[in-house]
């Protein structure tokens, strides 16, 4: 087994970035940066490549048969089946209600959830989920702090 210490980037860098493949990326940053707020950090137009942040969340979108990609089995609809990105964000409820008015469907309602983080203290989070025009789950949540285990 291979075991590595990992520590924080020395520039302030995150260390995991997920890269998406989009099948329209002027679509997807639409869907990202207009509707949920993210913003473009760079970006090269000629291979269809955006990095975007939300603070300290990055995510790399790839338009898909653009360039190089690395695709381990057909890419069909939706995308991204099986994950769902967590992005934390100050107010959650606010987040939703906004997105609900732009027209942004809700894949999950806005809800309280705790969730068990040892044997005795839970941590909890306001959170909903969207989906990106691809399909791939954006759960933005809202931290409420930790408590006791509830019982």
């Amino acid at each position: 087994m291979v075991s590595a210490t990992m520590k924080p980037s020395p520039s302030g860098e995150p260390t995991l970035v997920p890269e998406l493949l989009v099948t329209n990326l002027d679509r997807s940053l639409t869907f990202w940066c207009d509707q949920c707020g993210f913003t473009v950090r760079y970006s090269r137009p000629e291979k269809r490549f955006a990095y975007v942040t939300l603070g300290s969340a990055h995510v790399m979108l790839k338009e898909a048969g653009a360039g190089r990609n690395w695709i381990t089995g057909p890419l069909d609809p939706p995308l991204g089946r099986g994950i769902n990105l967590q992005i934390t964000v100050p107010d959650s409820a606010g987040f939703a209600a906004s997105l609900e008015a732009a027209g942004v469907a809700l894949f999950m309602q806005i809800e309280t959830k705790w969730y068990r983080v040892d044997d005795n203290q839970e941590a909890g989070v306001q959170q909903f989920v969207v989906t990106d025009p691809d399909g791939y789950l954006l759960r933005f949540q809202s931290p409420l702090g930790r408590r006791a285990m509830v019982r």
